[in-house]
C-alpha cells in the first residue's frame, strides 16, 4: 500500500496503517538514533519515544509525502532531549571502559564516527541527515526549518572540521 494511503488511514486512527508506515522507516530511525547516542539500548528507547510521539500526533502531519521527513524531525528532537537529560552521566558498568578510553592516545581514539560525535549539534545533525539518511539540502532545510543556505554553510563547516580532525590523525 502506498505511503499516501497509509498516512490518510493512520490519520483516521488506523493502527495497522501506522504500523506499516513505521515498518518502512524503523531501520533508518534506529541508525539515525544510534549515531546520536552510540548505544543500542538508548537508540531503541529514542526510536520507541519517536514512534509514540508520531502516533499521538499523526493528525498534525499536513502533507503525506513528508512523513519520512516529519518523523525524522521528531527523532532528532527526541534524541537531542535524551542527550541533554543524560549529558553527564556514565553508567556504572561503563566506568572501567571510560577510564581505559581516557588513557588511550588521541591517535588511537580518532575515527570518523568519533569525529562526527565531537561536532557541534547543528553540524552533526546536517552530516547525519545528508550522508546517513541521504536527504537533499532542501529536505534538510525543511526538517530543520531553516534556509537552504544555512544548511549548506553548516554542511561545509562540518566537512571542513571533519577533514581537519582526520588530517590531525594522519600527522
Amino acid at each position: 500500500m502506498s505511503v499516501e494511503k497509509n498516512v490518510k488511514k493512520a490519520k483516521r486512527g488506523n493502527e495497522n496503517a501506522f504500523q506499516e508506515l513505521i515498518q518502512d522507516e524503523k531501520n533508518k530511525l534506529f541508525r539515525m538514533a544510534y549515531l546520536y547516542v552510540k548505544n543500542e539500548d538508548d537508540a531503541l528507547d529514542i526510536v520507541q519515544d519517536t514512534i509514540y510521539k508520531a502516533f499521538i500526533s499523526i493528525k498534525q502531519l499536513k502533507d503525506h509525502q513528508y512523513f519520512s521527513t516529519w518523523i525524522s524531525r521528531i527523532l532528532i528532537n527526541v534524541a537531542l532531549d535524551f542527550i541533554k537529560k543524560h549529558k553527564r552521566t556514565i553508567p556504572f558498568n561503563d566506568v572501567d571502559k571510560f577510564r581505559r578510553d581516557q588513557n588511550l592516545l588521541t591517535e588511537e581514539k580518532l575515527d570518523l564516527l568519533e569525529a562526527i560525535d565531537r561536532l557541534e549539534v547543528q553540524y552533526k545533525t546536517v552530516i547525519i541527515l545528508r550522508y546517513y539518511k541521504d536527504l537533499s539540502i532542501k529536505q534538510i532545510a525543511e526538517i530543520l526549518k531553516c534556509p537552504e543556505g544555512t544548511v549548506k554553510t553548516r554542511l561545509h563547516r562540518a566537512i571542513n572540521q571533519l577533514k581537519s580532525d582526520l588530517k590531525e590523525e594522519c600527522v
